[in-house]
């Protein structure tokens, strides 16, 4: 379970920082699209940086995490892949994943 959710946030935060070095063109028209997937509640990338640092540091409690945002494994993954469309707001996902991290 552990190495699961380490390979699920090492490959989000890979996204996350291949897209935040890309120069998009069409970023200005991308920026009504993309704060979040409207699944099970509508999250900012900072809360999916928050919530994807939360389980980075306790992985054994991923799911109660996950749970306490209305979310699972799936639909988690689902608005990281959706965040990683954007290069801003994978920025800003990837800001709040190292700043909440590095909180104690």
């Amino acid at each position: 379970m552990i190495t699961r959710w380490t390979s699920i946030l090492a490959i989000a935060c890979t996204l996350v920082a291949c897209n935040a070095d890309k120069k998009s063109s069409a970023s200005a028209g991308a920026a009504t699209d993309a704060p979040a997937v409207t699944a099970q509640q509508e999250l900012t990338p900072e809360q999916l940086g928050e919530i994807g640092a939360r389980i980075s540091k306790n992985s054994a409690q991923a799911k109660q995490i996950l749970s306490e945002h209305g979310l699972d494994e799936k639909s988690f993954e689902q608005k990281i892949r959706k965040v990683t469309e954007d290069p801003e707001a994978s920025r800003r996902y990837a800001a709040a994943f190292e700043k909440t991290k590095a909180q104690a």
